[in-house]
């Protein structure tokens, strides 16, 4: 509803004056406060000021829109519309006489502002928002508008600019007063500043004195923990040999006093494990690696292997059914290492009854839970549990040996899954621990792509499947270091996705990955006609299943180097083992380069002299020669002109073998004939080995590579 409340005829400049105080009148009646009450009355004065100018009159109306509770004022004249309107509303206009500068104000002062121009005249309308306690519009202050009208204002220009001087000497007294609380104001906060200069100075220096302490302590546990691993490592390799009868028959006490050790090793070993990944944890540096998987599977993992614990038959291990439940993309091996530790302790700390596992889906989330009916923790010791090595005084507690780690590291690696950990038990009933983790691991997105090989050209590319990354390290570096370029993946399905976009030259696969899974894998791979080789590395020894599904080559762990090598180039190479011809005179030479280079991995030729070597180069045609170049008879150089002479022996690469210094003349000779250079001295040297093996692959492989070239 819209309430009219005056309006005054622009005829004269006295008029634009009566139309200012009348704005600033009403202004005061509906509550505006002081500095309103002046931008309303100037912007009136501004607008009504350029339609009595440029248009030579026009009208001023005053009301009040309940609905949207404005205060409107609205000016319009006759005239012949403002030119430049776009220019004037964006500021950009410059104008002599200072044309629309009061309208750009007037603008800027109010909370609504509209303006339609045009040649048969301009229509400005603005308004300002009513105070909040004059929002309602009743009978009450519409009387105080009318009184305020009734009253007498100046009737002259000099009156009206008296009052404007009286009300710029109030805002001036007001903002001296204001400057002088601000100068106040930034006085106090600069001495606030300093305090809390210093005081973050100080948080600094105690949050660096924190962070140094926690990096002296991660890297104190990381380090001892691995100064502790070689001997543990030891004592249980020999104990385990003791007690296999190794070295003869023991006692009964010699055989109890071994398990004792062994048993106080392997608890220390545990403890070492713990120590290294919490390390990891604080540092930053252990890795998530989301794969996806079943819960149903990694129960029927846990199963397996925590059934042992189970002493007697007074203690039922229950797996409640899980095929329901929506695949898990997250780290499955952190995962299992939270419930294996829920339920190590569930089974610890319960004589009898039941330890039951159950996973149900909350929203995106699952819940894993391990109830037990065991002894149960009271509420204050609820506290503690995850405390490093915090454990509860309890009567089975001094039977049962534990570390006090397994708790806080499953609580930071639930953490650092994006998940909690939370428990509730009470004394005499039980417990149950829960763990809440994402479907999805929050990180996902960012490791979902999986990373395809960059294929090197000049070298054979060796798909390892292997989700330890120790061990994957491991082959990778002896593989790299025989001239091989490789590429690890830790899942089946990742294996996948890199065999649909690359093609290997061979495969090492570790059939345990994920049980039965990776056997039907390997089944899968075999079956395909354009199957490529496949070399099976495991702890498994089932020679017949793995031959059976169709691997091309099966080794069991731990692994020899020289045997994973040796298979994968007989896999690698177009007909099988290699053929190298040694032509030396020096039966101790030969024995040496034989010995360095693996015999088992090639098919072995010696020469004792030049001639007797052309004569098996022209029968076996070796893949490689390698040429001694001082010999009775024919020596080297002649043994090549003539190898490089013969059509089907021209491409072989040559390695000369021999302790001599060549000057340049020959090395250019060498280099004209395309000729390598092993020296007998390098034989010496601790990695002659690798060295050689690089050189011999480096040198079948490009002489593949031309040979498939020219054909």
């Amino acid at each position: 509803m819209t309430h009219k409340l005056h309006s005054v005829v622009l005829a004269g400049e006295q008029d634009v004056v009566n139309a200012r105080q009348r704005a600033r009148s009403i202004a005061e009646a509906l509550g505006f406060d002081h500095h309103d009450q002046i931008r309303i009355a100037t912007a009136t004065s501004e607008i009504a000021r350029n339609a009595f100018r440029y248009a030579r009159g026009g009208n001023v109306s005053f009301e009040v829109d309940e609905d949207t509770g404005i205060f409107r004022i609205i000016v319009t004249d006759k005239g012949g519309g403002i030119p430049h309107l776009d220019q004037v509303i964006g500021g950009s206009y410059r104008s002599s006489t200072g044309m629309g500068m009061g309208i750009l104000g007037t603008k800027r002062l109010m909370d609504e502002f509209s303006i339609d121009s045009s040649s048969s005249g301009t229509h400005v309308l603005f308004g300002k928002q009513l105070p909040a306690h004059s929002r309602s519009v009743d009978s009450g202050i519409l009387q105080r508008v009318s009184t305020m009208l009734s009253r007498r204002h100046p009737a002259t220009p000099l009156d009206e600019l008296q009052v404007q001087n009286r009300e710029l000497m109030k805002t001036l007294d007001e903002l001296g007063q204001r400057k002088e609380e601000l100068a106040r104001i930034n006085a106090e906060l600069q001495d606030t500043n300093r305090g809390v200069v210093a005081l973050y100075a100080e948080l600094d220096e105690r949050a660096d004195y924190l962070r140094r302490a926690s990096e002296l302590k991660s890297s104190f546990l990381s380090n001892m923990s691995h100064e502790f691993r070689t001997p543990l490592n030891s004592m249980l390799a020999l104990t385990r040999m003791l007690l296999d009868r190794m070295d003869g028959d023991l006692t009964p006490e010699q055989d109890q006093q071994l398990r004792f050790i062994q048993q106080s090793a392997k608890e220390l070993a545990e403890m070492v494990d713990d120590l290294l990944d919490l390390a990891k944890v604080e540092a930053g540096r252990l890795e998530v690696k989301p794969k996806a998987f079943e819960v149903a599977e990694l129960f029927g993992a846990l199963r397996g292997m925590l059934k042992p614990l189970l002493a007697d038959n007074t203690l039922n291990l229950i797996f409640e059914p899980a095929d329901s439940l929506p695949p898990l993309f997250t780290d499955e091996q952190k995962v299992s290492q939270i419930l294996r530790n829920f339920i190590s302790n569930a089974i610890k700390f319960t004589p009898q009854g039941e330890v039951r596992i159950h996973a149900c889906q909350c929203d995106d989330r699952i819940e894993f839970s391990v109830i037990d009916t065991g002894i149960g923790i009271s509420e204050s010791d609820q506290r503690i549990i995850f405390e490093e090595f915090a454990q509860v005084e309890s009567t089975l507690q001094k039977r049962v040996k534990g570390t006090g780690l397994g708790l806080p590291l499953s609580r930071k690696l639930a953490q650092l899954l994006g998940g909690t950990v939370e428990v509730e038990s009470t004394i005499g009933l039980g417990s149950s621990f829960r763990l809440i983790i994402p479907i999805v691991f929050p990180g996902a997105a960012q490791t979902e792509q999986l990373a395809l090989p960059e294929v090197d050209p000049e070298r054979k590319l060796i798909l390892i499947v292997e989700d330890n990354p120790e061990t994957a390290f491991v082959y990778s570096r002896y593989l790299t270091n025989a001239g091989f370029q490789t590429h690890t993946v830790s899942a089946l399905e990742d294996a996948q996705t890199v065999l649909a976009k690359v093609t290997p030259a061979a495969m090492i696969l570790d059939v345990l990955l994920r049980s039965d899974t990776s056997w039907n894998f390997l089944r899968e791979i075999k079956a395909d006609p354009r199957s490529i080789p496949v070399l099976v590395m495991s702890v498994v020894n089932d020679e017949h299943r793995v031959y059976g599904l169709g691997a091309d080559s099966f080794l069991t762990k731990p692994f020899v180097p020289e045997q994973m090598i040796g298979e994968i180039i007989r896999l690698t190479s177009v007909s099988g083992r290699l053929r190298i011809l040694l032509v030396d005179d020096n039966e101790v030479s030969r024995y040496l380069l034989r010995e360095n280079i693996a015999e088992a991995q090639y098919e072995m030729f010696e020469a004792r002299d030049g001639r007797e070597g052309l004569r098996l180069a022209n029968e076996i045609k070796p893949s490689l020669i390698f040429l001694d170049y001082y010999m009775p008879d024919l020596n080297g150089a002649q043994v090549l002109r003539d190898l490089r002479s013969t059509p089907e022996l021209a491409h072989i690469p040559i390695v000369v073998h021999s302790t001599k210094t060549f000057d340049d003349a020959e090395l250019r000779f060498f280099r004209e004939h395309s000729v390598s250079i092993f020296p007998k001295q390098a034989l010496t040297l601790p990695d002659s080995a690798v060295r050689l093996r690089e050189l011999m692959h480096a040198l079948t492989v490009h002489a593949e590579s031309e040979k498939s070239r020219n054909a």
